[in-house]
């Protein structure tokens, strides 16, 4: 089994929206846009191409990541720019072999080389936390409605990273797409049935789930 992991290029623009839908429908929610947020993100000025890989099994396309420019905000208007992942999609009949973990590693490696100061995630904690990322309330890094939820997450990329940084984080435009183009994109793809299924309730609740932990 032969794994490579590179930057994506053109040529793999569409197996890798394929693949996110794959990985994502009915996940989340009934259906999915995470393959259209890939889509729209790639042109949007906060993408970073230089940190968007796939991840290919024999050759061929089974995974991808994601990257963005976020930001921290103070109240004062000073602001320290971070960066985020998502999508990140492996092919569902993958999923379980280390595929993510060896994709994600990667990208957090290119990232500390390249300098960034910290990537920001939302997501389940038990899937980052294991790559060091804490709640960002240890930061004193709320949402924008003030609020410390347990899945938004940071991971400082060098010592002192989130010294003295405070405020509000702000994820990119880019990833969250105008939805009136959706249902014209999502024709180009096989139809699939959109399901109501039990465990997206997890997600919702998770979602809104305020962090009540203690940093200090």
């Amino acid at each position: 089994m032969n794994i490579n992991i590179r930057r994506e290029n053109p040529g793999d623009y569409r197996q890798v929206e394929h693949i996110t839908r794959e990985a994502f429908w009915n996940l989340y929610r009934p259906g999915c846009d995470e393959h259209y947020m890939a889509h729209h993100l790639r042109n949007h000025e906060d993408f970073i191409p230089e940190l968007t890989f796939v991840i290919e099994l024999d050759g061929q396309i089974v995974g991808s990541i994601f990257y963005s420019k976020s930001k921290v905000v103070a109240d004062d208007g000073r602001q320290w720019e971070t960066i985020t992942f998502g999508p990140v999609s492996i092919s569902p009949e993958l999923h379980r072999q280390g595929l993510g973990r060896k994709l994600i590693t990667h990208s957090i490696e290119q990232a500390k080389k390249l300098g960034y100061r910290a990537i920001m995630i939302g997501g389940f904690t038990y899937h980052y936390h294991p790559y060091g990322f804490v709640g960002t309330k240890k930061y004193s890094i709320t949402m924008p409605d003030g609020k410390y939820y347990t899945g938004i997450m940071a991971l400082p990329l060098y010592d002192g990273a989130l010294d003295g940084v405070r405020g509000k984080l702000h994820f990119s435009e880019g990833m969250y797409p105008d939805e009136a183009g959706f249902e014209e994109y999502d024709k180009a793809f096989p139809e699939k049935e959109k399901l109501v299924l039990s465990h997206q309730a997890n997600f919702e609740t998770a979602a809104a789930e305020i962090d009540t932990q203690d940093y200090e």
